[in-house]
């Protein structure tokens, strides 16, 4: 038995642990054990090619850049900081709430807002900070970093636990796929009845999250409901 394709592993593994580029990395990982394993140059670029072509669908998230350019560059992130200062009582946790339950409701009907570069990080969290500067009048940079990170864990739960709850999504037709070889046969109805469970679930989480965010955000800035530049 020959060790030698597994040079690919040890490749990936070191140019992780040394932070260089991903996308040169695996590449060069590929052509190492392509190479080890007897293929020519010739038969790797055809398998690579190949492998491109049927995997295309995953670099569709491309098409989106151009979106998020133009919203940038005419105002669309402005424009929701402006909607979210004219709601009284809106605070940060309350505001991603509302979003967990659009994108969930979103994942549920499989509508695709297109998640964290394309929608969260130039609309989503700016709406969420200015609701925050809003409620505290200035915010310290620790609770912006807090904001970014509770932003990106709401799309991540709403996401992750509600995409299987429509029926014709792939992770559902996946555990129906992997069911069924096991012996198990089962509808796509059921998975997805059952995942609503899990998405409801989730968000009832998603809002204790929230809560608990708010009052942290609270102590960081030093309000209290009897502050008069707050809102509440």
């Amino acid at each position: 038995m020959s060790y030698l394709p597994l040079l690919g592993i040890l490749i990936i593994v070191v140019g992780f642990a040394l932070k260089l580029d991903t996308i040169a990395v695996v590449v060069i990982a590929a052509a190492v054990t392509a190479l080890a394993s007897g293929m020519s140059i010739t038969e790797f670029l055809t398998s690579l090619g190949d492998a491109f072509v049927a995997n295309r669908l995953v670099t569709l998230f491309v098409l989106t850049l151009p979106i998020v350019g133009l919203s940038e560059r005419y105002g669309l992130k402005e424009q929701a900081v402006r909607l979210v200062n004219r709601i009284q009582g809106l605070t940060t946790g309350k505001f991603l709430s509302l979003y967990l339950l659009i994108r969930e409701v979103a994942g549920i009907i499989s509508v695709r807002l297109g998640g964290h570069p394309a929608f969260v990080r130039p609309l989503v969290e700016p709406m969420a900070q200015s609701a925050a500067k809003a409620r505290y009048q200035k915010t310290d940079a620790k609770s912006l970093e807090l904001i970014k990170a509770q932003s990106a864990a709401m799309e991540n739960i709403g996401n992750f636990f509600a995409q299987n709850g429509f029926v014709g999504a792939a992770g559902t037709l996946l555990i129906v796929g992997t069911m069924e070889s096991l012996g198990y046969p089962v509808a796509a109805a059921e998975i997805a009845m059952a995942s609503l469970v899990v998405a409801f679930l989730a968000f009832v989480f998603g809002l204790l999250s929230n809560y608990i965010f708010d009052r942290r955000l609270d102590r960081l800035n030093g309000y209290s409901k009897s502050d008069k530049g707050g809102r509440d």
